[in-house]
């Protein structure tokens, strides 16, 4: 195991997290942005809708490609008749904004400085259905220190992790050979065997504390790959201080 020149991060119940989200919260306060509602829609019945949109996609999803948050909305408001008052843009962020304002994975902020401290340099590769403006805005927000270099979200470069294509487009832009970067992440087979399938080095992020749907789908399972297993960031300091 040698020191990496760059660490990969993804985002979701690793940098961040998105405690009591709710999609309704989010479409009330919307609402305060509509410009014309047709059938006199509510909140609770657009919310429904995008609810049940959301699971016919996810076939899409499923087969390892993404959709973007403004071809939904866009989609579902036109559908509905509904019309903004405001760019999609500043939907998605009302939106997001109000479905969960986001909060740091315990001691993100810790490894973020890290790093920073150590000349290591960093990046992020996300599957999600943000943009990569919105989740760069809410990255810079939460962790303000951080020096990432590029954030690669999936919504924005059509294919999801474990497709090796976004790590090696993330290799790409850092300029390096895949024995130079470690990838960390809290998914099994996108994060860790998804990132060591081309030869970038996985850090498993187990972390127990915070409340993660991919816990109980990993539940049993262990990667099929040699990877460090770590469930603190602490823990991963430690390790990087052994290798100096």
């Amino acid at each position: 195991m040698n020191k990496p020149k760059m660490i990969l991060f993804d985002y979701g119940h690793t940098l961040l997290y998105e405690p009591g989200f709710d999609s309704l919260s989010g479409e009330e306060v919307l609402f305060k942005h509509i410009k014309s509602n047709k059938n006199n829609l509510t909140p609770n019945q657009v919310n429904d809708f995008a609810q049940e949109l959301f699971a016919k996609i996810g076939i899409v999803r499923e087969m390892g490609l993404e959709i973007h948050q403004w071809q939904f909305q866009r989609f579902l408001y036109e559908y509905l008749e509904i019309e903004l008052s405001i760019s999609l843009s500043e939907a998605e962020k009302v939106f997001w904004d109000n479905t969960s304002a986001g909060a740091i994975m315990p001691n993100a902020d810790k490894i973020v400085d890290y790093i920073n401290n150590n000349d290591i340099r960093s990046g992020v590769i996300s599957n999600i259905g943000w943009s990569g403006s919105a989740l760069t805005e809410r990255i810079n927000r939460l962790l303000p220190r951080n020096k990432f270099e590029f954030v690669i979200a999936s919504s924005e470069y059509m294919f999801r992790k474990p497709n090796p294509m976004l790590f090696e487009l993330a290799l790409k832009k850092a300029g390096l050979s895949s024995d130079d970067v470690w990838f960390c992440g809290d998914n099994i087979k996108a994060d860790v065997e998804g990132s060591a399938a081309v030869g970038v080095f996985p850090v498993w992020y187990e972390e127990g504390t915070v409340e993660n749907p991919w816990r109980a789908q990993n539940k049993g399972e262990y990667p099929k790959c040699d990877h460090l297993h770590i469930h603190n960031w602490v823990e991963l300091i430690d390790v990087l201080e052994e290798l100096k």
